[in-house]
């Protein structure tokens, strides 16, 4: 797996930012890109008609299995509205103080899903199962439990809200691609089975939810994990882009070669240096050292020389004894 280069720790005050752009492009691109109502609905119409033909529209018993049933739907409907906001973040904050080495490509590989479904949303915009007509057999489950949330009737908006979000927005589903994320995150990074095993359960909820409280189509969810598919691949990719052009824009020091450094060293760890000089040899010996080490110093760099009176003292004494 890709870990961050030594000494690049991401920095929060770059990360946050860099978060906070991506999320409101995606955010606004919900809001400007509604497209028109009815080409959404024919989309929606279309791809029921597809699952229909598969045999693999298992939206209307979901459907029907919350409705009936509000132990089931009331819980569904407060994960739909709240886990998508909170457990993404939260993982994206665990990453970053816990697991740094991994955090980049964690991030950039959520971002560059998020950007893709936006576009996703634009070229095929999607009226969700619970806004088509009534005689497709479905309900909205957030209408019929909105009195026990804070949200209304459209989607996971708060009430009184709903004209903020892009409620067409449905292919694919993020839910389901943040939640498979989150599901990555929770395997690949825990260290107990239980987190392992959350991370296996949480998309396959997620998953189960937004078709059971009418939000997505079952291929709603299927491109919402293949989304992250292409984000997982471009990852890697979009991080060495990114280090090419810091590395163009941010010019770095030369790299000192290894004989320069051994030599340097080697030098400045013969002799004493003075303070900030390395590898310059004392101008004096220093103020209160003994006296017997001031002579082994001196006696160190100069050597002793015999006597020459002593010596030819010697050779005279020789020479007169051998004269006797």
């Amino acid at each position: 797996m890709y870990t961050a280069p030594l000494g690049k720790r991401p920095r929060w005050w770059t990360e946050l930012p860099l978060i906070a752009v991506v999320y409101g492009l995606y955010s606004a691109g919900r809001l400007l890109v509604r497209g028109d109502v009815q080409s959404a609905v024919d989309h929606g119409v279309a791809i029921l008609d597809l699952e229909k033909t598969f045999r693999i529209n298992i939206e209307h018993s979901l459907n029907r299995l919350f409705t009936d049933h509000s132990a089931i739907g009331i819980p569904a409907d407060f994960a739909y509205a709240a886990l998508h906001y909170l457990l993404t973040p939260a993982l994206l904050v665990w990453l970053f103080r816990r697991r740094p080495d991994h955090y980049r490509r964690m991030r950039t590989w959520l971002m560059i899903s998020t950007l893709i479904g936006l576009i996703g949303f634009t070229l095929l915009p999607t009226c969700p199962p619970r806004l088509l007509d009534p005689s497709f057999g479905f309900v909205d489950t957030m209408r019929q439990y909105s009195e026990y949330g804070w949200w209304g009737g459209d989607a996971s908006a708060p009430r009184g809200l709903g004209g903020l979000t892009n409620q067409y927005a449905a292919m694919p589903s993020l839910h389901v691609g943040w939640a498979l994320w989150c599901g990555v995150v929770l395997w690949a990074q825990g260290r107990t089975i239980w987190t392992k095993i959350a991370g296996v359960a949480y998309p396959l909820l997620i998953t189960l939810v937004v078709m059971g409280t009418a939000n997505h189509y079952l291929l709603d969810a299927v491109a919402g994990a293949a989304v992250m598919g292409a984000g997982f691949l471009l990852a890697r990719p979009a991080l060495r882009l990114a280090e090419r052009i810091r590395a163009r824009l941010v010019p770095t020091a030369p790299p000192v070669p290894a004989e320069t450094a051994v030599a340097a060293a080697n030098v400045s760890a013969g002799c004493e240096t003075s303070a900030g000089t390395a590898g310059t040899a004392p101008s004096r010996v220093r103020p209160g050292a003994p006296e017997r080490l001031r002579e082994a110093d001196a006696s160190d760099q100069i050597p002793r020389q015999p006597a020459r009176g002593r010596a030819g003292d010697s050779r005279t004494d020789g020479a007169a004894t051998a004269a006797r």
